[in-house]
């Protein structure tokens, strides 16, 4: 099919998509809307729970395997909104919808640039189109609960909203709930072991500690204390200080290696709710990301988590529109931003597929 028509399919695609309801654990809807797209024009679609992948008509074992990654879930629609975000409509180049930005229009470009290739034998790799859910809450149903099916992969392109510029690195994430234990007490009397006293030395650590390796992208890692709860009444010495770090981890550490830091150097107890939101990156000098430079983008660090901290390969955050607007009233994308976001990805494929 020729680019204008790849073109027309993902904006009605896009379009159908925004009219469905598929908020984090509720895309059955469009799930079931992306396996009948595909199966119509003579693809064979994989699906496991809300998760709808396909992978290139002469998938050869012996090839290595592109990723081509978003997801189909959206947030709740915030009260702001003055449109139904549930009604797509067009008004000169914008097209208004919840999930037209954040990561809708990604998604069906994606899938343009992957029918694109589909009927070619002679590529140098595999492509395998996935359009996951559960993004937007981080949730175990989406991606995560699909990679063990989908085999080896080389490297990833994940369709979020970047202006169609090379997010080559994005932090990782960790939240630690940490507790201080002391000694009840009376507060009239010299009794008790404060909590509160041993969390204030090592909340101090986390607010002076810097970590020696310094990221090119993003700097240091950053340690914030968020939440802090102690006490039951003020005549009692605390026997427990809870408090929250919030933890963003730069491409020179993996999230283990900095919880292990962590836990050297602080007295309380320190306890991760996940490790698996890890930093991700992909060289500068990967032939993806130079095809990218040829035609014109530019390399950043991208601060926002993404599915793209699922993954233990190499991948590169690159998708149409503006992350800007993701999660706001009256969610728009342009429609040129999609036309353009199909070129690109099919150019920027054409370099390490042909």
């Amino acid at each position: 099919m020729n680019s204008e028509g790849l073109y027309q399919d993902a904006v009605e695609l896009l379009k159908a998509m925004i009219r469905i309801p598929s908020l984090s654990k509720e895309e059955a809807g469009t799930a079931d809307l992306l396996a009948k797209f595909l199966t119509e024009r003579g693809v064979e679609v994989h699906r496991k729970k809300n998760n709808v992948w396909a992978f290139n008509k002469y998938y050869d074992p012996a090839k290595p395997t592109i990723l081509l990654n978003s997801h189909h879930d959206t947030v709740k629609p915030n009260s702001a909104y003055t449109r139904d975000p549930f009604e797509p409509s067009v008004e000169g180049d914008r097209l208004y919808g919840l999930g037209s930005n954040d990561a809708g229009a990604s998604g069906v470009s994606l899938i343009a640039a992957f029918l694109y290739y589909n009927d070619r034998s002679d590529l140098k790799y595999n492509l395998c189109v996935a359009i996951t859910a559960e993004e937007e809450n981080s949730g175990h149903d989406g991606l995560e609960c699909v990679i063990p099916e989908l085999g080896p992969l080389e490297f990833a392109v994940v369709g979020e909203p970047t202006l169609m510029q090379l997010a080559i690195a994005e932090r990782g994430l960790m939240v630690l709930d940490c507790t201080a234990h002391g000694r009840a007490g009376h507060a009239a009397r010299e009794e008790g072991d404060n909590a509160i006293y041993k969390a204030i030395k090592d909340i101090e650590w986390f607010r002076t500690f810097r970590f020696p390796k310094v990221s090119d992208l993003f700097g240091a890692v950053k340690m914030s204390v968020t939440i802090i709860s102690a006490g039951t009444q003020h005549n009692v010495v605390p026997a427990e200080c809870r408090f929250t770090v919030d933890v963003r981890v730069t491409d020179r550490y993996t999230n283990e290696e900095v919880l292990d830091i962590i836990r050297q150097h602080v007295a309380c107890d320190v306890q991760p709710r996940s490790t698996r939101l890890r930093p991700s990156s992909i060289s500068p000098d990967h032939p993806i990301v130079r095809a990218g430079i040829a035609l014109g983008r530019t390399t950043y660090g991208s601060p926002t988590t993404s599915d793209q901290a699922l993954l233990d390969i190499p991948s590169l955050k690159l998708g149409v529109g503006d992350s800007a607007r993701s999660h706001s009233a009256d969610e728009f994308v342009h429609l040129s931003e999609i036309r353009e976001g199909i070129d690109l990805y099919i150019k920027m494929l054409a370099a390490v597929l042909e």
